[in-house]
């Protein structure tokens, strides 16, 4: 989902992350506001005054995002989902759960509690903004208020909407999974539900282009289209957890794998291993211990006169959470770990050993052959 991001802040154990997506977000927003919205609703002001309020209402805006995710995590660690953290990208804002809800009881809880908490603090602005108006407070200050008032609580009202992956159709999942006792069927017509409001937002942001409004157009296709993919994959992730769930580690992986010495050099690594194997990733192994493992990321970074004089063990990455699992570990585990760490294959150690290595393509060949069996 995400691209390159950096941490701002952790709060209450939870890393709060900018995807550099959000800046193209902000940056609308701040020329969104500073040329439109506040001129048009506070005449009379400079210039740079407008600029001032557009750069605090995106700013403001990513404060209340992150507010509205912050109660999702902490609601979630509450029922013991575990969170890894909070990450803001150009359609908004994410808590990253690494599993789904054990119940639509917690399912429930921690759907409401976002919207819940934007129209807490949409209001608490709005009650600001009136006392500081009577209080004489200055108009661009009141403004800006105003404005994030009425934003939270537009950001409560679309959330609410019975659309999978929003709040709302996470609620409705919810009730539907508590009726039928069926997570897949509930997910499944949700997902329905979202796929269908995503084409819809797609169909009129066309229609608000070709009529003129081109912005706003290109921006409603494009919640639409995020919309659409992201209801669709949740299904698709959904019959992945179930399909894998109960599976070990040890059912996929190759025992004996292709491993490398750290003496060797980059240029004998690629032309005998990366170009022969055709492998991402190869464990560093030197007298029958595992020192680590070397990427083709990695080899990518350094410079191709260097590869004769460069050895794999300058580049050997340890071994860490990250790029290792046990044979005993759930298969959705090694599953997330790739996700997480964007690559396609893990190193499987036992009691400091390199037992084998599992790969994505071997899982995905598995689940399409579960899924043809049982429908």
């Amino acid at each position: 989902m995400f691209g390159k991001s950096i941490t701002l802040i952790k709060l209450f154990g939870f890393e709060v992350k900018i995807d550099f997506s959000w800046l193209i977000l902000g940056l609308l927003i701040t020329w969104t506001l500073a040329k439109g919205f506040f001129p048009n609703s506070y005449k009379g002001l400079p210039a740079s005054t407008y600029w001032l309020m557009g750069g605090a209402g995106a700013i403001g805006l990513l404060v209340s995002i992150v507010f509205h995710e912050l109660w999702h995590s902490l609601v979630a660690r509450r029922f013991g989902l575990p969170i890894k953290g909070i990450t803001l990208f150009i359609f908004g804002g994410v808590a990253e759960a690494t599993e789904e809800p054990a119940h639509p009881r917690a399912e429930f809880f921690m759907a409401v509690a976002g919207p819940l908490s934007s129209i807490f603090f949409g209001l608490v602005l709005l009650a600001l903004g009136y006392f500081g108006g009577t209080g004489g407070w200055p108009r661009p200050v009141i403004g800006v208020i105003n404005y994030l008032g009425f934003l939270n609580l537009i950001l409560a009202g679309f959330n609410l909407l019975p659309a999978f992956p929003l709040d709302g159709g996470r609620v409705l999942r919810a009730v539907l999974w508590g009726w039928k006792d069926n997570i897949r069927w509930a997910t499944r017509i949700a997902s329905q539900i979202g796929a269908a409001f995503g084409l819809v937002l797609i169909v009129v942001g066309v229609v608000e282009f070709v009529i003129g409004n081109v912005i706003g157009g290109v921006w409603m296709f494009l919640i639409g289209m995020f919309m659409r993919g992201a209801s669709q994959s949740a299904y698709k992730q959904l019959l992945m957890r179930r399909a894998l769930e109960g599976e070990s580690v040890r059912k996929f992986m190759k025992e004996d794998p292709v491993t490398v010495s750290p003496k060797i050099s980059l240029l004998e690594l690629v032309e005998d291993y990366i170009f022969k194997y055709h492998f991402k990733m190869y464990p560093v192994v030197e007298d029958g211990k595992l020192l680590g493992c070397v990427t083709l990321k990695l080899v990518k970074e350094v410079p191709k006169d260097e590869w004769p004089s460069r050895r794999v063990g300058d580049l050997t990455l340890q071994c860490t959470e990250e790029n290792t699992v046990s044979p005993q570990e759930d298969a959705m585990k090694a599953l997330a770990l790739m996700n997480r760490a964007n690559a396609s294959r893990l190193m499987v150690v036992e009691g400091g050993r390199l037992v084998g290595v599992i790969a994505l393509k071997d899982m995905m060949k598995f689940l399409s052959l579960k899924l043809d069996l049982e429908g």
